[in-house]
């Protein structure tokens, strides 16, 4: 009742016109996929899905190994970790007061543009430039940075529990027998804990699918950051557009599936080795 009928419902609405009178067979998703706005949604959501997660995971497995080897290892995981204590919106306003700009020569509000002045540099607009460097415009990276601090803190965590989990007379025998220590990790932490680093990443990945308040509140959507979510939410209760907002949704599940089913096979496949 609450999980299939409304999938099955939301798969049927995709097929009718704009107000769900009048079937209209698969013509939403052509106009998907021919709308620029809509192309530009689909591109940002799947390059946020490449690069939040491969910074995030990479990020938080370097944390978690380093923060072994530190004395106050629990004060350090709990500052790495607060963000996630704050919410999606308040965050993004945060960053928001971040990136604030002003033009160079005035004062600067902004943390990062004060730095940046500080320095001798110009200010910079992060979040209207759509100035590009590789693959991406500088807001787009700017949003992600704001998901990466929010979320970095989670994959520490998850990883630093893997890690303890590990029998230590493995660790020090490679120690001992002369092993630096990024051959231990390369070698033993990182094959030893790799399901977790797929359930992270799997996490991850789905958080990058679905994300809409950071966009929606650091840049709206504006000068190129739109993503599936935000676009969803923008045609239907902005254009009022349900047949393109319920076929922009399906098609995020449908993104959503492959790294689901690898996860499901992987899960399989370990219980039977068991």
């Amino acid at each position: 009742m609450f999980l299939v009928y409304p999938s099955v419902d939301t798969f049927r609405r995709s097929l009718m016109n704009s107000n769900s009178t009048e079937f209209v067979g698969l013509e939403s998703y052509a106009r998907v996929f021919a709308k620029e706005e809509t192309q530009l949604a689909l591109l940002n959501s799947l390059l946020w899905m490449i690069v939040f997660t491969g910074v995030t995971t990479a990020l938080g497995l370097l944390i978690a190994v380093m923060i072994e080897r530190v004395r106050y290892d629990v004060i350090v995981k709990t500052l790495v970790f607060l963000p996630m204590a704050i919410s999606f919106t308040a965050a993004a306003v945060i960053w928001r007061f971040v990136y604030g700009f002003q033009p160079t020569g005035f004062p600067q509000w902004g943390a990062a543009n004060a730095a940046l002045t500080t320095l001798g540099f110009d200010s910079h607009p992060f979040l209207i430039s759509k100035e590009v460097i590789p693959f991406y415009g500088i807001n787009n990276v700017a949003v992600i940075v704001a998901a990466v601090w929010m979320t970095t803190g989670f994959a520490m965590m998850v990883f630093s529990a893997a890690i303890r989990g590990l029998p230590q007379e493995l660790l020090e025998a490679a120690r001992v027998d002369g092993a630096k220590e990024w051959q231990v990790f390369w070698h033993i932490i990182r094959p030893s804990i790799m399901p977790t680093i797929y359930v992270v990443a799997t996490v991850l990945v789905i958080s990058a699918l679905k994300v809409f308040d950071l966009v929606f509140v650091m840049t709206g959507g504006l000068f190129e950051t739109d993503v599936v979510a935000n676009r969803m939410y923008k045609e239907m209760f902005e254009y009022r557009e349900f047949g393109i907002a319920t076929a922009l949704s399906v098609i995020l599940l449908f993104l959503s599936l492959p790294v689901i089913a690898i996860n499901i096979r992987r899960f399989r496949r370990q219980e039977r080795e068991r």
